[in-house]
């Protein structure tokens, strides 16, 4: 099929063909129901029983990330302080679908849609915490299990200012005048200069549709590792922009560590831009709640009691 946007699907997962793929290469999961819990960019998910997750690649370039998935992931158990699917079942594809699959231990939570800044500044602990012991994995080890190396190119800031003024150009007419004015100031001050940081292990996709809340608002779990790679530590430190509210970063750096400044202001800029992405495809999708969670989202990360 012809793809018109980035996260258009390469191969389409019906139900069907998941229980006949699941139901033959696993048996032992035949009396398990079957529900689709939605489409990522790379994979469509879909919840077996009560028990596992299982993700199927979508596109093609995922291909190779869900086989990372699978070796790395195992390794590390020890590294995490807040919990994260697990692989159990390596799924074969066939004529049908030749793709691989996976099949997780289910982490139990709701995307935090919706939660209020006191909820979310609870988790500023945990979150820094989490973080701080996973960027001691060690990256030698990770780039042997088929990690990339800044795979996404976060240190090209002047390249990716651009691609967001072209995001803020396709958002605009969704945009009420308060939300234009405080992007388009932002925009314009963006330092573009090249940034330097040594390299840590990284999950590399922190937003909102990769983290689940409980009933409380509190962070329970940490989903959809495809993207981990070798980079720049702002590319997770975005978190404490895009899901933290300004009284409660402070507290996640204490607890994380000294962070200079340039890597705060790349962290910023991440948190802001990968929500124009989500609200992009939350347009196309008609995903109301999604969407309103992007323009949350920005908003929150372009907030502060300081200048950007």
């Amino acid at each position: 099929m012809a793809n018109t946007n980035q996260w258009d699907a390469d191969w389409e997962v019906s139900e069907e063909l998941v229980q006949r793929l699941i139901y033959s290469q696993f048996p032992e999961l035949t009396s398990m129901r079957i529900k689709l819990i939605g489409n990522g960019w790379d994979n469509t998910v879909y919840l077996v029983g009560d028990e596992y997750i299982f993700r199927f690649p979508r596109r093609n370039v995922a291909i190779d990330l869900i086989k990372m998935e699978g070796r790395l992931l195992p390794k590390l158990a020890d590294y995490m302080t807040i919990p994260c699917p697990q692989p159990l079942f390596y799924g074969q594809g066939n004529d049908e679908y030749p793709m691989p699959f996976l099949g997780y231990t289910y982490v139990s939570g709701e995307f935090p849609l919706g939660v209020a800044d006191e909820q979310r500044a609870a988790s500023a602990t945990a979150l820094a915490r989490f973080l701080k012991k996973l960027h001691t994995f060690p990256p030698q080890l990770a780039r042997e299990s088929g990690a990339p190396y800044d795979h996404r190119n976060l240190r090209d800031v002047a390249g990716r200012k651009e691609k967001m003024r072209r995001f803020f150009a396709d958002l605009n007419d969704h945009m009420q005048e308060e939300e234009r004015l405080a992007m388009a100031g932002y925009l314009d001050q963006v330092q573009t200069d090249p940034v330097q940081q040594p390299d840590v292990f990284l999950h590399g996709d922190l937003h909102f549709k990769n983290m689940l809340v409980d009933e409380q608002g509190k962070v329970s779990g940490i989903i959809d590792w495809g993207d981990m790679n070798v980079g720049h530590p702002a590319c997770d430190l975005s978190v404490a922009y895009s899901f933290l509210p300004p009284q409660a970063r402070p507290l996640f750096f204490a607890e994380y560590g000294e962070v200079e400044e340039e890597t705060k202001r790349l962290a910023r800029m991440i948190a802001v831009y990968i929500p124009m992405l989500i609200w992009m495809q939350a347009i196309a999708d008609q995903d109301e709640k999604v969407a309103d969670e992007a323009r949350a989202t920005i908003k929150r990360a372009l907030a502060d009691e300081e200048p950007f």
